[in-house]
């Protein structure tokens, strides 16, 4: 069995890792090739955490797994990410554990990573002005992920705290390009493409706000309750998301579905387009929207190609189990 320490992780993957990795899983699992096993999610009545375990199975790439983990909110008082979790890889022709594997950057990777899969397929060609809503941790890895897919020209953000932004503006004064802080109906007047990464429980994005031909890459609704743009916003735009089970129920998808204004029969896979069975985009004035709900296939996929790098270049603890 191999270990792969979360602290080696950040020097042996690149995002054109995770980028490939991320969009060839969402292909498998449209092609039916990929599932991922229904979530556990449960508060453990200790420490205000919250516990579970994604799992799933990739037939194509042989990827078995799953990621453990969950969110601690006492862990910053203690110097400690609040959000912790671990990847474990197993041998899909005998079961034995094939790989322990430090989860918590790769968590923010591979969420990164579905974002820019997105962008890359559904966003306008043209698109020059990126839109940020949301500067916590996952903010600088989205803005550093999604700005490879596009020439953007600007970077526009918003945050409930403005001095907060400072991070995504060092991230684009290293990639740059210039940075505005803006109101949001500012940034839905001038953003091409919108990332929003916050944990919210009531829409901050509105559909007046968001103008013709613009691409939203919600991220950060992965729970029951959580929402981030209006319902009316999701009902006007082409949905497409990661898996529709989730999108429907703990994604963006729950609000619009809720009020019926959206049908399950609206919401396209991501993979479909990738792999050439839906168009994708139909036109410049199209508003597409991608709710990305965060699945295990995700971890399990940027978790295997770490182990084999970390094997290759000889980091990779290996132990007898």
């Amino acid at each position: 069995m191999f270990i792969v320490p979360e602290k080696e992780i950040a020097a042996l993957v690149t995002r054109k890792d995770n980028f490939d990795a991320v969009e060839q899983v969402f292909a498998s699992m449209a092609k039916r090739s990929a599932y991922n096993f229904p979530v556990i999610r449960e508060a453990i009545g200790h420490a205000d955490a919250l516990y579970g375990f994604k799992s799933g199975f990739d037939r194509a790439a042989l990827n078995l797994g799953l990621k453990s983990g969950g969110y601690w909110p006492g862990n910053a008082d203690k110097g400690l990410t609040n959000h912790q979790s671990t990847v474990f890889l197993f041998d899909a022709d005998t079961g034995k554990c094939r790989a322990v594997v430090g989860g918590n950057l790769l968590t923010a990777l591979r969420t990164a990573a579905a974002a820019a899969v997105s962008v890359a397929h559904l966003a306008r060609k043209d698109s020059k002005v990126l839109g940020m809503i949301g500067a916590g941790h996952q903010a600088p890895f989205q803005l550093q992920a999604v700005a490879e897919q596009r020439d953007f020209e600007k970077v526009v953000a918003w945050n409930r705290t403005p001095e907060k932004l400072a991070s995504l503006e060092k991230v684009a004064g290293e990639l740059g390009l210039p940075f505005e802080s803006v109101s949001l109906d500012e940034l839905g007047a001038q953003a091409d493409v919108i990332v929003t990464i916050v944990s919210s429980q009531a829409a901050i994005l509105k559909d007046a706000q968001v103008k013709p031909g613009t691409h939203i890459a919600c991220m950060g609704t992965d729970t029951k309750g959580k929402q981030e743009v209006e319902a009316a916003l999701v009902a006007r735009a082409t949905v497409f998301t990661d898996e529709i089970a989730q999108s429907i129920s703990i994604g963006e998808g729950q609000h619009a579905i809720a009020d019926g204004s959206l049908k399950q029969a609206d919401i396209a896979e991501i993979g479909a387009v990738i792999n050439g069975d839906h168009p994708g985009r139909s036109s410049d004035a199209e508003v597409t929207l991608f709710d990305g709900t965060g699945v295990g296939l995700q971890d399990l996929a940027v978790a295997s190609k770490v182990v084999d790098l970390a094997i290759e270049k000889g980091i990779a603890i290996e132990v007898d189990f």
